[in-house]
């Protein structure tokens, strides 16, 4: 099952930049593939089993678990547990900042939207962990019924979550970012960059000057997946996207998406989202 580096999707919208996303009824193994954004990110886990891997540190999430990805941070989820349900919260640090210069804003939230300081990703004190729960519960109900001044109460909680952070000391300054992980993401975005067009692991390892069975284990043993099955996520994401935004026939968006043929392009979109292209686009209608 294939689901949505630096990634592209809005997060919340202009007015309210809040995305707050319930995974859960999964039919199948799934994984979403690597990537980053410049919005923070909360994991609350409700039941169930999830993999995280946030910048190559591997961790195993059960029901209550609470992790916290940092902007940039490049990370990837998934289970082979199908009663796996949890949410995801994201929204950018802009979103609760001042606008005056005060010590809060110079030791705190501007460090953190430049990546000078950083949260833990896992929370394991479990006095805390309960107090994240209550809160993100009460959060989490507030933007699911949009209740009364919402808006002005996700932040108030957004700030408390800031508070207990500081409240158990659990900020950080990081270690200058080493090659490797910069090297994961030239890789990445130089595939986003022409997923579109043919492109091969021999592409790769000419542009990259790496040979082309490195960079096959490569992708294996740092994103879980194989070359071309991310290479395909890609196509099959940006394939979705134009059925559901434009009225181009099915061979156009095959081409569009990078898809060698139009068979090998229906075969796969329905594989993965369980109609072919042209059912799924009737059902948006």
């Amino acid at each position: 099952m294939i689901l949505e580096l630096k990634e592209n999707i809005p997060h919340g919208t202009k007015e309210y930049p809040y995305g707050q996303y319930f995974i859960h009824n999964i039919r199948r193994h799934f994984q979403f593939p690597v990537h980053w954004h410049d919005e923070f990110e909360i994991i609350y886990i409700k039941q169930g089993t999830l993999q995280i891997y946030i910048e190559e540190q591997e961790y195993t999430g059960e029901a209550g678990s609470i992790f916290l990805v940092n902007p940039r941070e490049m990370h990837f989820m998934g289970s082979a547990d199908l009663s796996v349900a949890y949410y995801t919260v994201l929204f950018p640090l802009t979103s609760i900042s001042f606008q005056s210069e005060d010590e809060l804003e110079k030791t705190l939230l501007q460090p953190l939207r430049d990546g000078q300081l950083l949260l833990t990703n896992h929370i394991t004190e479990k006095r805390l962990l309960q107090q994240l729960r209550d809160l993100f519960d009460e959060m989490i109900s507030l933007n699911e019924n949009r209740t009364p001044r919402y808006q002005l109460k996700t932040r108030i909680l957004l700030l408390e979550f800031l508070n207990k952070m500081m409240e158990y000391d659990l900020f950080f300054t990081p270690r200058i970012s080493g090659s490797r992980t910069g090297m994961q993401k030239e890789l990445l975005l130089y595939i986003r960059e022409h997923f579109t067009e043919k492109i091969t692991l021999q592409t790769l390892s000419e542009q990259f000057h790496l040979s082309e069975k490195y960079i096959s284990r490569y992708f294996k043993e740092h994103f879980y997946l194989t070359f071309s099955s991310y290479l395909t996520h890609l196509r099959l994401t940006c394939a979705k996207k134009l059925l559901e935004t434009t009225e181009l026939s099915v061979t156009e968006i095959s081409l569009r998406s990078g898809f060698p043929n139009v068979s090998f392009f229906i075969r796969t979109f329905k594989d993965a989202y369980g109609a072919s292209p042209l059912k799924y686009k009737k059902s948006l209608s």
